[in-house]
C-alpha cells in the first residue's frame, strides 16, 4: 500500500520554507506521496483556520516538482468545474513533464456555493462540466492532435496521463471512475463501509477490460495509538485500499515530520504482521 500524507497548502503553516521543508522532509523518510487540497475563494465565514489563505495546488505541484526527486505529487482533490479545461491540461501535462511522472490527479465535482459563485460556474452543471472535462484530458493524452471548440491542435509535451482519481461518494463517484477515471478517492475511512462500493468498482473495472482500480481513501489514522492504526491500516487494504492520504492535523513542520515518522511505522509494522 502506497503511504501518502496531505501537505498544507493552506493557513499560516503554508509558508514557502515550510511548504519545501515539509516535502523533502516526507521524501527523505521515504513516505510515498504528498496530497494537496483545492479551494480557489474561501468565503470570510469559511476562512477559521486558513485565513482564506490557500496555494494553487498546481502551481504549488509544480513549484515541488524541482524541489524533490522521487515523491510522487498529488491533488485530493482537484475541483474540476471550476477551471477550462484547455488550459488545465495544460497544467496537468506540464507538471507530469516537469516531475518525471510523478503526478495523480484527485478529482471531484465540488461543493461549496459560494465557491461556484465566485467562479462564476453554475453548481447545477457540475457533474456535466466535470466529465466534459475529463473526457477532453483523456483525449488530450492519447492523441499528439486533440480537438476542442472546432479546432485542431497540437497538445505538446505529452507525457504518460497522470492516473484520474474520482474523488466523492458512491455511487456517482463510482460510475465516474469506471467511465473516465483510474480509481477512487473517497473520503470515507471506515474498511467496512468501503468493502461493498470497492468490490463492485474492481468487477465494473475489470468488466470493461481496465485495469484494477486505485483506491486511496483520504482519511486519517489513529498515530497516537500505533497498534490501532496498524490494525486499521491492515483492514483497509484487506478490502483493496490501494494507497492512502493521511489528513492529520499539523502547525509546524516538526509536527509534520513526527507525523511522517509515525506512519512509515505503522505501516512497516503492518507489512512485518
Amino acid at each position: 500500500m502506497r503511504m501518502g500524507i496531505f501537505l498544507r497548502n493552506f493557513g499560516p503553516v503554508s509558508s514557502v520554507d515550510n511548504i519545501i521543508e515539509c516535502a523533502q522532509i516526507a521524501e527523505k523518510l521515504g513516505l510515498d506521496d504528498l496530497w494537496l487540497s483545492d479551494h480557489i475563494a474561501i468565503p470570510p465565514e469559511e476562512a477559521e483556520g486558513s485565513g482564506g489563505c490557500y496555494l494553487d495546488p498546481l502551481a504549488t505541484l509544480a513549484f515541488l516538482a524541482a524541489k524533490t526527486e522521487r515523491i510522487g505529487l498529488g491533488t485530493s482533490v482537484l475541483i474540476v468545474p471550476y477551471r477550462a479545461p484547455l488550459i488545465t491540461a495544460k497544467w496537468l501535462a506540464s507538471i507530469q513533464e516537469l516531475s518525471h511522472g510523478r503526478l495523480s490527479i484527485g478529482a471531484a465535482v465540488g461543493w461549496m456555493e459560494a465557491e461556484f459563485r465566485a467562479a462564476g460556474v453554475d453548481r447545477k452543471r457540475r457533474g456535466l462540466l466535470t466529465d466534459e472535462a475529463l473526457k477532453f484530458w483523456h483525449e488530450c493524452f492519447n492523441n499528439d492532435e486533440p480537438e476542442i471548440n472546432d479546432q485542431r491542435f497540437v497538445f505538446k509535451p505529452r507525457p504518460e496521463r497522470p492516473a484520474f482519481l474520482i474523488g466523492g461518494a458512491a455511487p456517482h463517484a463510482i460510475d465516474r471512475a469506471v467511465q473516465l477515471g483510474d480509481g477512487w478517492m473517497p473520503t470515507e475511512g471506515d474498511p467496512e463501509k468501503l468493502r461493498e462500493p470497492i468490490a463492485s468498482l474492481t468487477e465494473r473495472m475489470l468488466s470493461a477490460a481496465k485495469p484494477a482500480p486505485q483506491v486511496i481513501p483520504l482519511t486519517s489514522l489513529a498515530l497516537v495509538e500505533q497498534s490501532s492504526a496498524v490494525d486499521k491500516l491492515s483492514s483497509l487494504a484487506e478490502v483493496g485500499v490501494t494507497g492512502l492520504v493521511n489528513a492529520t492535523k499539523y502547525e509546524s513542520v516538526a509536527e509534520f515530520e513526527d507525523i511522517a515518522n509515525q506512519l512509515l511505522a505503522v505501516k512497516r509494522t503492518a507489512i512485518t504482521d
